[in-house]
């Protein structure tokens, strides 16, 4: 049996936008009568899982949160403010071709990794920080990861951002289960806990795709789910999927809050469906419900 738009509640309120209704029906058909046991679920971290705003207020990211560990001195942090207020509006210029772009991102990436090599920094000081400042998931986002580690389902964190953090919040929230991988930059640190730099290859917010995925663990688990539920804030995240082995039906969420009415029609392009200002995961929780019931 199956669905259209209209029994899925959540897909007709006013802040969901979907460019192509027909396919995207038809798409969550095919979710649906792939199953559990044919479903992964690809989720970016920083704004994503977490939340984009609270009252208008942004959490810490990430990467932020390496400027709040007790080792890192006011030198470095000011230094790595530089870098962002030179970096982070090429990151959101929705009129930059993303050939362009992605020699911007991965030139911000090499230089922010010189400035943390030499530091001594131990990994427990991520998990302090994670108790102090805790990074809010999106409303429903523990559930939905846990309902998804008791039906055996796959779930992916694929973040460009630092991954000895998304760890910590991860930990701290009580949601890194064993069906939970984070494939980040992790820090490399040497037997004094210094930074040697980044441990493998470096992911950017456009880069997110088969090579980085190739010859991890979760490659080799996902090997018979070629269904996936794809979740992210920025456009290149929609491309996450792509090193997904023997991959067949994707369906991309996407989180959209800043810079609205000139950033969604490329959103729209990227994504199947686009959420605007929606701090939940209530649209992504329908839709695993009908997949798994």
């Amino acid at each position: 049996m199956s669905v259209s738009m209209k029994d899925i509640v959540e897909l007709n309120a006013k802040h969901v936008h979907i460019k192509n209704k027909d396919e995207v029906i038809n798409k969550i058909n095919l979710l649906i009568t792939g199953g559990k046991d044919s479903l992964q679920v690809v989720s970016d971290y920083d704004m994503t899982l977490t939340k984009q705003h609270e009252n208008g207020k942004q959490h810490v990211t990430s990467f932020g949160m390496i400027h709040k560990c007790r080792s890192m001195s006011k030198e470095y942090y000011q230094k790595e403010q530089k870098l962002y207020r030179e970096y982070r509006p090429i990151e959101i210029d929705p009129y930059m071709p993303n050939e362009e772009k992605v020699k911007h991102m991965e030139h911000w990436w090499r230089k922010s990794e010189d400035l943390l090599k030499g530091i001594s920094l131990p990994v427990e000081e991520f998990d302090e920080v994670a108790k102090i400042y805790n990074p809010a998931l999106r409303d429903g986002t523990a559930d939905m990861i846990s309902d998804l580690y008791k039906e055996n389902v796959p779930v992916l964190v694929f973040s460009a951002g630092l991954g000895d953090s998304v760890v910590a919040v991860l930990k701290h929230n009580q949601v890194l289960h064993p069906n939970v991988k984070v494939i980040s930059n992790y820090l490399d640190r040497d037997e004094n806990n210094k930074i040697l730099g980044y441990r493998g290859n470096m992911i950017t917010v456009l880069n997110k795709n088969e090579q980085v995925l190739k010859g991890t663990e979760y490659y080799d688990l996902v090997q018979n789910r070629g269904n996936v539920i794809l979740m992210g804030d920025h456009v290149g995240d929609a491309g996450m999927a792509e090193g997904v082995p023997h991959r067949n039906t994707v369906l991309k969420i996407g989180f959209l809050y800043d810079s609205v009415d000139v950033c969604l029609p490329e959103y729209l392009d990227a994504f199947d469906i686009v959420l605007i200002d929606d701090q939940t995961m209530d649209v992504p929780r329908a839709l695993i419900k009908l997949i798994v019931n």
